[in-house]
């Protein structure tokens, strides 16, 4: 089978992105082909995606995506993707909307019979062991959220209640999957996986910094294409910002990159008024 041109990569993966988020948060409503989602203040998962992959989006469609996010009281964040029709981008910079960052989507496709474990000879240090995590054991789903968060958070920075709860939600999520990377019975790292849709994705990772740099974040990209294989798809992906360890593991163990997108966000009404 010939490998999915980059846009069919898109469509799949902004899609699954659409479809998982919505699953999980307060709030969502489909827009343009995707989802636009809010899950209050503090959460992750304030933003759209997906839009424009159908074809033009219409000046109704771009109103009411402002307008869901201005009657929430929260900034909206957009991620667009090369893909996108350009109506898209046209009527968000008629909006006041700019480019905030970009974010790299790496892709990599699972044989049915690659020995995965193979790519890391090096397993890990001794005593290390990948769990997936009981979404019904609390205990385990509160060390796992504490550890797999920790990279997204100031070192000593405690853990949000919002972005607590909407990790929780992940966890428990049908068409999610959460490993849990022990060494020697101590927490070291975690992260997810997904399927929605008939796209798969790799995400939320982190080491703690002491197990840092000795193979546990390869180790969890392998057991997670695992998992992608073992639910019956054949491609997965990883999202991150260019550059950081994330992509340079990925791209290791044999992810390629996709496409790049742009998050987009919204300037006050102060910032677009005249000097």
């Amino acid at each position: 089978m010939s490998r999915p041109s980059y846009a069919e990569i898109a469509r799949l993966e902004e899609r699954r992105l659409a479809l998982g988020t919505s699953s999980v948060v307060a709030c969502a409503e489909p827009i343009a082909g995707g989802s636009m989602a809010f899950d209050g203040d503090g959460s992750w998962g304030n933003f759209a995606a997906g839009l424009g992959l159908d074809g033009p989006v219409s000046v109704e469609e771009l109103d009411r995506l402002v307008a869901f996010y201005a009657t929430r009281g929260t900034e909206p964040q957009i991620h667009v993707c090369p893909f996108a029709h350009e109506s898209l981008v046209r009527g968000l910079a008629a909006r006041g909307f700019v480019l905030r960052e970009f974010e790299n989507v790496l892709a990599r496709e699972i044989a049915p019979d690659e020995d995965l474990r193979a790519l890391v000879p090096y397993r890990g240090p001794e005593g290390l062991e990948i769990v997936r995590v009981d979404p019904g054991d609390e205990a385990q789903v509160r060390v796992f959220i504490e550890v797999s968060t920790s990279g997204f958070r100031a070192e000593g920075e405690p853990l949000a209640p919002a972005l607590f709860e909407i990790t929780r939600r992940v966890v428990a999520q049908p068409g999610c999957d959460a490993y849990l990377a022990l060494v020697n019975g101590e927490p070291a790292g975690g992260g997810s996986v997904e399927i929605a849709g008939d796209g798969a994705a790799l995400f939320g990772a982190s080491v703690l910094p002491r197990f840092r740099e000795r193979g546990i974040q390869q180790a969890l990209i392998v057991r997670r294409l695992e998992r992608v294989r073992e639910r019956g798809r054949h491609l997965a992906c990883i999202s991150a910002s260019p550059g950081i360890p994330t992509e340079r593991n990925a791209m290791r163990l044999g992810f390629f990159m996709a496409y790049s997108k742009g998050v987009f966000v919204r300037r006050s009404e102060s910032a677009q008024a005249p000097a």
